[in-house]
């Protein structure tokens, strides 16, 4: 279930509840009977893996090619061989 977040208009006490999304939203503060207004609220997740944009799709470095690295791959051509 999501959490809802919720703030008072009357006297600004701050609420988080747990509901189901066919519950309706709640309407009245508990302690002083104001307005209550749904507010959102930042995500605090962050995707990691393959397949996110961060991780492969963003812009390469200067002078970065996809497959490459500094260090290069650790395989020998045949002419080194």
């Amino acid at each position: 279930m999501p959490i809802y977040e919720y703030v008072c208009e009357k006297c600004g006490t701050h609420l988080e509840v747990l509901q189901k999304m066919t519950d309706k939203p709640l309407t009245r503060c508990k302690s002083c009977g104001g307005r209550l207004e749904k507010i959102i609220s930042q995500s605090s997740f962050i995707l990691k893996g393959s397949g996110w944009y961060v991780t492969d799709y963003a812009r390469k470095e200067h002078g970065e090619k996809e497959g490459t690295s500094s260090e290069g791959d650790g395989r020998a051509s045949k002419s080194e061989k």
